[in-house]
């Protein structure tokens, strides 16, 4: 009788092998002593209770060292020949093979899933194993829609960059500070794009709405100087970037941009179809063309400065013309202060631009005399799009109605600018660059009113260039419009936050989710004495209890804890706000969480209130709550109380009820 071995609960073979299943929906590979599982490329291996040298519990096995913060029974030791031929390589096969493996000692269900969830996270040697392809088709392992959720500080917004970067660069640095860096690049250069939903945000904001305007280039104004016009959201203005990903030619070896001066240029007016000729043409051929400057070739003029071309003007057409005329300004501009090596960025009206390229030639007078475009220099064209896209997609300012301008470097986004005229990929590449929308507390939001038509366009097959790709004509511009299949959407939902509407099956079905919980492996287990991850895990197993999956307290509370006067002024400033969120204020119900019995007097008490009435037989006490200040270390452990056989009849009736 003394020898029986004695198998903890919930850890017996069979049991842990439906954990595995239901946890990872993966096939368990299993013999009479010990499981393997799969996950990621990546192989868990298990042993039986009584197996190894660990007699009270299970062992672990995995290749990558697990770290020192674990409790107790979970510090590593190498793996031993036994042990590997013990596991066989049929259960798991990458793990025998491995030069190097570790042990985990678990002795209970918590410490399985602590362990669990560190393996989630970081138990994968590098990163995760994927098939050979090319770095640009990486980003395409993240599903085109995505929803991270969880309770509260469980690290969904945390690990956005993360994700965000992945699908853009195809990988992340490990490093957070690298990560960030790149983060924020892929943000300057306009790849990455952040919203907070609320519970005011519509669809105007997400997609498009009507917005006041002044009068455009070439446009007269009948309506006291403004007047009502569609403006693109946060989302119609990712969508438009991703599809013109491809517009960059990537024929030449485009210039870093440096001190090169940039010119906004007008080929015609784009809103009259007489003047479309002249976009074409430019683009076909390579040039820009310029019809101010008269039916002179500067060339022969040979002006040296300013100076000399409005001299020049005044003595040939106009004595009277200012230094502001358009033929004066455009000339010196196009012959003079414009090298080879400049970009000329085309605009569309004075709020977008369709087209962006280098100067490649000097100037040059070709006599049309059909037109009086007389005047042009090569250009070597680098991003071209018919729709272009909005001027503050690289621009602070609108355009403007100069015909050729020079374009302030202070108001210009070198980033987005750069991302656009650097060839990454030929047009003819089906793989583009990847663009990031990511929409934290998506839930806030009422979804069906901020989506609108996009819940249909959204979906994978829907996408243009899909095969079953759809469009839907926006109601404001009565324009078609598709989401490019190139757009991830990222989004974040907090699961304990009852003040938003139930997700509708529609959004469901169109969206992947990916289930974020606490992790209390993540934390110290020795903060001047106090055991940080057995605090998170017992209030969390009371909440889950009494509350529910949804209702638990993230690890990302107490990450930056470093002292004992930290870790209580979190339980003071976060948790118990939080538990007062969760139970509507019934201090009954936040005592037992707590372990407080009676009055209390760990992290809080209670003190009986005397009626000002003076009527001491109400039928029900009332009482004052008192948060104590800080917390000594011997008081945590009354957090663990409730785990015991210990637990009051008082306590045990709240707990039960709360469940119930």
């Amino acid at each position: 009788m003394g020898n029986q071995q004695v198998v903890p609960a919930g850890l017996e073979l069979d049991r842990l092998t439906e954990r595995l299943k239901d946890r990872y929906r993966k096939p368990v590979r299993k013999s009479s002593t010990h499981l393997g599982v799969t996950i990621d490329g990546e192989d868990i291996a298990f042993s039986a209770p009584g197996q190894e040298q660990y007699k009270s519990g299970i062992c672990a096995f995995v290749r990558r060292k697990p770290p020192q913060e674990f409790a107790v029974q979970l510090k590593p030791k190498v793996l031993h020949s036994k042990a590997r031929f013990n596991i066989t390589s049929e259960l798991a096969p990458n793990l025998v093979g491995a030069g190097e493996a570790w042990v985990v000692k678990i002795g209970t269900v918590a410490e399985l899933d602590r362990f669990l969830e560190w393996f989630d996270q970081f138990g994968h040697i590098g990163e995760k194993v994927l098939p050979d392809r090319e770095v640009q088709e990486l980003g395409t392992e993240h599903p085109l829609n995505q929803i991270l959720y969880g309770p509260p500080g469980t690290g969904k917004t945390f690990n956005l960059a993360r994700i965000a970067v992945e699908i853009c660069d195809g990988k992340a640095p490990e490093d957070r500070t690298e990560l960030m860096t790149r983060y924020r690049e892929l943000v300057s250069q306009k790849r990455i794009d952040f919203v907070t939903f609320h519970q005011s945000y519509s669809y105007e904001e997400f997609v498009q709405g009507l917005r006041p305007h002044a009068g455009d280039e070439g446009e007269s104004n009948n309506s006291g100087g403004f007047s009502l016009k569609p403006e693109d959201g946060i989302f119609k203005r990712i969508a438009d970037r991703a599809k013109t990903a491809g517009a960059t030619l990537g024929k030449i070896d485009t210039p870093k941009l440096t001190n090169q001066r940039i010119f906004k240029m007008s080929l015609g007016q784009a809103n009259d179809p007489a003047d479309a000729y002249l976009f074409e043409e430019c683009m076909e051929n390579g040039y820009i063309l310029l019809g101010y400057g008269g039916d002179v070739d500067w060339s022969q003029v040979k002006p040296k400065s300013f100076s000399d071309i409005k001299e020049y003007w005044r003595e040939k057409f106009n004595p009277e013309v200012s230094g502001n005329d358009p033929n004066i300004v455009c000339i010196n501009h196009l012959f003079l202060t414009m090298k080879v090596g400049d970009f000329v960025v085309v605009s569309k009206g004075n709020m977008a631009f369709r087209a962006i390229g280098v100067v490649a030639g000097d100037y040059e007078y070709v006599a049309r005399e059909e037109d009086g475009f007389h005047h042009r220099r090569k250009v070597d064209w680098i991003w071209v799009h018919d729709e272009g896209l909005p001027v503050e997609e690289i621009y602070d300012t609108r355009f403007t109605q100069y015909t050729l301008v020079e374009m302030k470097r202070e108001k210009l986004n070198q980033a987005a600018f750069e991302r656009l005229v650097t060839p990454h990929r030929v047009l003819e590449q089906e793989n583009k660059d990847n663009f990031v929308l990511i929409m934290d507390e998506i839930n806030r939001a009422n979804i069906s009113k901020v989506f609108g038509e996009l819940i249909t366009l959204i979906e994978d097959d829907k996408r243009l260039g899909t095969l079953n790709a759809l469009t839907a004509n926006l109601p404001y511009s009565k324009i078609p419009f598709g989401v490019p299949k190139n757009l991830y959407l990222l989004g974040t939902m907090n699961t304990a936050d009852r003040s938003i509407a139930l997700l509708d099956t529609a959004l469901r079905r169109r969206f992947n989710f990916r289930e974020f919980m606490p992790n209390p492996a993540l934390l110290s287990n020795n903060i001047d004495g106090v055991d940080l991850q057995g605090v998170l895990t017992t209030l969390n197993a009371r909440l889950e209890y009494m509350l529910g999956r949804d209702y638990q307290i993230g690890h990302a509370y107490f990450m930056d804890c470093k002292t004992l006067d930290e870790v209580s002024d979190v339980m003071r400033g976060k948790v118990l706000p939080l538990l007062q969120e969760y139970f509507y204020d019934d201090w009954s119900k936040i005592f037992a969480v707590l372990g407080e019995e009676g009055d209390g007097g760990t992290f809080m008490r209670r003190s009986k209130l005397k009626s000002p009435f003076g009527n001491e037989d109400a039928a029900q006490d009332r009482y004052e709550m008192i948060v104590d200040g800080s917390v000594p270390p011997e008081k945590f452990q009354k957090l663990f109380d409730l785990i015991s056989n210990e637990m009051s009849p008082e306590v045990q009736d709240v707990v039960v009820s709360a469940a119930e």
